[in-house]
């Protein structure tokens, strides 16, 4: 039996705890999330996405600037921070394509509609910088 009272806390071993804790939080972090993105099943790979998005409401969650400078062809921007209050202006009956710089925030979007009743919510796999795609150029 380890007797607690023995161990002696030093600043390294405070700092090697803190490491620790921040290492498995990471881990945890990024095993949430892939978790989430196989259990709503909504990853669109770059061609699926390009052959169906005549159909959908596509929608850039990257703030305003980086839409400004460059998106995919036909997106609207409703960046992240403020999606909450604007996702009511999409249509529940149409397809809704969501896209980001990555897929995490994509994944957590996906995850509020489809909670607010939209049945066919997708994600572009590997975010707008896999896009090769067309895009539109900001001025």
């Amino acid at each position: 039996m380890v007797n607690l009272a023995a161990i002696k806390v030093t600043p390294w071993l405070i700092i090697n705890l803190v490491l620790i804790g921040i290492i498995l939080y990471m881990f945890g972090s990024w095993l949430y999330y892939r978790v989430q993105r196989k259990h709503l099943g909504g990853e669109l790979s770059e061609e699926d996405f390009e052959k169906t998005m005549r159909k959908a409401q596509i929608i850039d969650l990257r703030e305003k600037k980086d839409f400004n400078a460059n998106h995919i062809l036909g997106a609207r921007n409703m960046p992240y921070t403020t999606f909450r209050n604007t996702y009511a202006e999409l249509r529940p009956d149409l397809p809704v394509y969501l896209y980001e710089s990555g897929t995490t925030l994509a994944v957590r979007a996906t995850r509020m509609l489809r909670k607010k009743g939209f049945t066919n919510v997708k994600w572009l796999a590997g975010g707008y910088e896999d896009w090769t795609g067309k895009t539109k150029t900001g001025k």
